[in-house]
């Protein structure tokens, strides 16, 4: 039982699990808007012993010291690492404070946006600006089946996106810390990253958040028209070989701000960005509040 929960923004709870909240603490605050500085969130903070927040804000080493009571911080959001989390997790542990997170709640959603995306290009059925109908990739159209396709990143999403285009007839390569026995006997191959790069016609990048594997060396391997997808929370590449890549016959989709990483790139002729997150769904909303609260229920015990 906390003496104080605060949720610091909008963490995309559904009604029932704020409602469940309520029975955690004596005192539960949420707030409905992004705090835009690191004293306004210390102040809504104040002396709570428990925090929640989404991936919107951080709660640096800084932050931290200026909140004694915390004992318990919810991520509301994905937790793959301490490197990569918006909390820091390592001064945390040295307070013995709880950090939790979750993972795998919006995959499906991604996984779609991937597909559906891929078909729209290669039959045709995109528009241009002025809504005439854009070629079809190929200049004709085409089915997945046979399309050569990169996974680099095999882990849960990356598995699902992996599954789901090679139940559409693709071939599939990818990249993992090591080889996976579970893929290779799906038919998936393991390659170094330049023949993942040079070997696929497709490439989809599904990486922990601040992980840059794509260099300049890795795009001239890539070549030209060529399509890249990237799924993570930020760019998989470093910008100035990204940026003389898709200036040239190459096409690259991202769904959020933080998958593209420059905002003057999001009109670009060559990259298609939706601004939105596509795991943003009413089942991944469902699946986030399942494991936020079974994180809160673990920690009481």
């Amino acid at each position: 039982m906390f003496d104080k929960l605060v949720a610091i923004e909008p963490v995309s709870l559904v009604d029932w699990a704020e409602k469940k909240l309520h029975s955690f603490a004596k005192e539960v605050t949420m707030y409905d808007d992004i705090p835009a500085t690191a004293d306004e969130i210390v102040t809504r903070i104040g002396d709570a012993d428990a925090v929640l927040l989404s991936y919107t804000s951080t709660l640096d080493k800084e932050i931290l010291e200026q909140c004694p009571n915390i004992k318990y911080i919810g991520m509301c959001c994905s937790l793959y690492s301490a490197e990569s989390a918006n909390v820091d997790i390592n001064y945390a542990k040295t307070r013995d404070i709880v950090v939790t997170g979750i993972r795998d709640y919006g995959d499906e959603g991604v996984v779609e946006y991937v597909i559906s995306e891929l078909v729209r290009c290669l039959h045709g059925f995109e528009l241009n600006p002025d809504g005439t109908k854009l070629a079809p990739w190929n200049n004709i159209a085409e089915e997945i089946t046979g399309l050569k396709c990169g996974i680099i990143g095999l882990g849960k999403l990356g598995g699902m996106i992996a599954d789901a285009l090679s139940m559409f007839g693709a071939e599939i390569d990818y990249l993992a810390r090591s080889e996976k026995e579970d893929a290779k006997e799906k038919g998936y191959q393991f390659k170094a990253i330049n023949d993942i790069m040079a070997d696929n016609d497709v490439v989809i990048c599904c990486l922990n958040k601040n992980t840059v594997l794509l260099h300049e060396k890795e795009f001239e391997s890539f070549g030209n028209h060529k399509i890249l997808f990237n799924v993570g929370l930020s760019p998989a590449w470093d910008m100035e070989p990204f940026t003389q890549w898709v200036n040239r016959n190459n096409r690259c989709y991202c769904d959020s701000p933080g998958a593209l990483g420059n905002e003057e790139l999001q009109n670009h002729p060559n990259v298609r960005f939706m601004n939105v997150s596509a795991g943003r769904t009413r089942q991944a909303f469902d699946r986030l509040s399942e494991k936020v609260i079974q994180n809160i229920l673990e920690y009481n015990g």
